[in-house]
């Protein structure tokens, strides 16, 4: 889907793209975030890649294709990375080919387990554009596809790339979604950030990619931080140290103050532990200056290694404006008062609003299990012209 496409629906607060599926949890249905428009096929020549979730990535990739063709012009094939986030990767083909297996005493002739591995997701994609730099994935959790923003400025800062691709894919499959269901985390609605009868994520699928280099530009990444305060193996710190540490980094980085900061995506999974921990973190990071926040998780669902991406890439989309529209949350609107109140947007009004500028800075929040946080800020380029 373009850019042209998804902005409008984004700022509408649309969940056309909640769908609810029967096959994917063994106790039920449960509504998921589904990427229903058809799909690229490989090139024949690629074909022990294939699987949905490289299918996923190379929707992206035909859009970022005419940039990366003049980045190898002008910089050569070996000065280009890749650096993506994924927790899935193709899990999905071998549940297929166990299913498989089962019936018929023997896998598909077209599995491979090379097919599910976390590194065939980058791999796929330096073959697939024909580079020869730097290729890796990260893969912690739901900040995986947040922190390989981390990772490509370090590359392009020790000058090892001129450009780094810069992303995330995961795609639907019934591993994750009864391992959450495993944990009492999947909600038996439509998800409900920092609501008092919020039950937990509505799991979700997408790719998103970027591409960086150094210098100006319409949008830049202008910081990064990272946490690891290893609390539980999958409880955030009650008090959201790791994500207080990641925020102030990030700010640290980008050499701004909180009160610059116009807008908050928040990681807001809609489970009791994650939104109460967050919103704590923020206000100590925010306080006295809380910006406009919202969770954009009803509108995709939890893409869980691809998360980080796909809510960087909505961060862009905001500062592409000539406004300050801003992502609404969608929720019941009923506040847990157990935990301090932000100042989450409200669904468009009819009313005009005030005319304050184009949006300068935004700040996407990311905080996986195992205390694995990353924090972005993106800046409207220009700024300091």
């Amino acid at each position: 889907m373009s850019a042209g496409e998804i902005l409008p629906r984004l700022l509408a607060g649309d969940i056309s793209g909640m769908v609810l599926r029967a096959d994917l949890l063994a106790t039920g249905s449960t509504l998921v975030g589904e990427v229903t428009q058809d799909l690229p096929q490989l090139p024949d020549a690629m074909a022990q890649f294939d699987c949905r979730n490289n299918q996923l990535l190379l929707a992206a990739a035909m859009q970022i294709a005419p940039t990366v063709a003049r980045a190898i012009a002008s910089f050569g094939k070996d000065r280009i990375g890749v650096v993506l986030g994924t927790s899935t990767s193709g899990i999905a083909k071998g549940e297929e080919a166990l299913a498989y297996h089962a019936e018929h005493g023997e896998f598909p002739a077209d599995y491979h387990y090379f097919q599910q591995e976390l590194g065939s997701t980058s791999d796929f994609l330096r073959q697939y554009f024909e580079l020869d730099g730097p290729c890796y994935t990260l893969s912690t959790a739901c900040s995986s596809s947040a922190k390989v923003f981390a990772s490509a400025k370090r590359l392009l800062n020790a000058k090892l790339c001129d450009m780094v691709i810069v992303g995330g894919v995961d795609s639907l499959c019934r591993l994750t979604v009864n391992g959450f269901d495993a944990l009492e985390s999947v909600s038996k609605g439509h998800c409900n950030p920092f609501s008092a009868n919020r039950d937990g994520i509505n799991i979700g699928e997408g790719a998103a990619l970027f591409t960086l280099v150094r210098g100006d530009g319409p949008v830049l990444l202008s910081g990064c931080g990272e946490s690891g305060d290893a609390h539980h193996i999958s409880a955030p710190h009650p008090e959201g140290r790791g994500a207080i540490d990641a925020m102030g980094a990030a700010l640290k980085d980008a050499g701004l103050k909180p009160s610059d900061i116009d807008y908050i995506n928040l990681h807001g999974t809609a489970t009791p532990k994650n939104d109460a921990m967050e919103s704590r973190a923020v206000c100590a990071i925010f306080e006295g200056h809380l910006p406009p926040c919202s969770s954009t998780k009803p509108l995709t669902g939890h893409a869980l290694g691809a998360a980080g991406a796909i809510e960087a890439a909505f961060c862009v989309l905001l500062l592409s404006q000539g406004n300050r529209s801003l992502p609404p949350q969608v929720w019941d609107g009923m506040a847990d008062t157990n935990d301090p109140q932000l100042p989450l947007v409200p669904m468009p009004s009819s009313k005009p609003q005030a005319d304050q500028g184009p949006i300068r800075h935004v700040m996407s929040n990311s905080f996986a299990f195992g205390g694995s946080n990353a924090s972005l800020i993106f800046s409207r380029g220009g700024l300091h012209d």
